[in-house]
């Protein structure tokens, strides 16, 4: 798999924003659209990614989102790719988050670095591993899904239950909340795989203590393996 198209799923399933300062805890993140921006600078041998998340500074209007050119923010940050990620929209209703960062201006859609990574690829870009292919990510965070609410699940042909943590609108830019129960029918599954929405009759936290597994659908939703 690539690496660049690894740290896609890495940054949609939740970033660990503790890295460079304390983390501290947002809630009512429950479909909060976000987007996020990638600055790569480096070699062919090591490339170093700031990530920049709009969380908190602003719901990334489309108007915005849409208006901004990858070669024109290149240029402007002297990067050697820039990769857009979004919109997304949270799916937990909490979650740990970096206090404050450096807050920059894309083009007037403002977004606070939130992570800087170093990765040595094989090269940029490229279509990766397939939808449904589980990646272990390491990196600690915690999210918190609220009783009475309802949460969307993948279970895998070998038992693994994987619960989104964000929808995204990067293939279906009409795809909403409200579609989430019935989205199964849509989806390519793999056999053996299953698609449900649950209604949790007490809180569930998920916590991944350095290391998460994740998969991605084919319209891009992202989810975090329970067990």
């Amino acid at each position: 798999m690539k690496p660049l198209t690894l740290l896609l799923i890495y940054l949609a399933a939740g970033t660990n924003w503790g890295v460079a300062e304390a983390a501290k805890v947002r809630t009512d993140v429950r479909n909060q659209r976000y987007c996020e921006i990638f600055l790569a600078n480096g070699s062919r041998s090591l490339i170093t990614l700031d990530v920049f998340n709009t969380l908190g500074l602003n719901d990334c209007p489309e108007d915005q989102w849409r208006a901004l050119k990858p070669d024109r923010l290149k240029k402007k940050f002297h990067a050697r790719q820039v990769v857009m990620n979004g919109p997304r929209y949270f799916m937990m209703d909490t979650i740990s988050e970096v206090g404050s960062g450096e807050v920059e201006s894309f083009d007037g859609l403002q977004a606070r670095k939130v992570a800087t990574f170093q990765i040595h690829p094989t090269g940029l870009g490229g279509k990766g591993e397939p939808p449904y292919t589980e990646q272990a990510i390491n990196r600690d965070t915690q999210y918190k899904f609220v009783k009475d609410r309802p949460i969307y699940e993948l279970i895998s042909s070998d038992g693994h239950t994987y619960v989104m943590q964000s929808y995204s609108q990067i293939i279906d830019p009409a795809l909403t909340q409200q579609q989430l129960s019935t989205l199964g029918s849509r989806l390519k599954l793999p056999k053996g795989w299953k698609y449900k929405e649950r209604m949790l009759d007490s809180d569930l936290d998920m916590n991944s203590m350095g290391k998460a597994y994740v998969v991605q659908d084919d319209l891009k939703n992202t989810y975090q393996r329970m067990n």
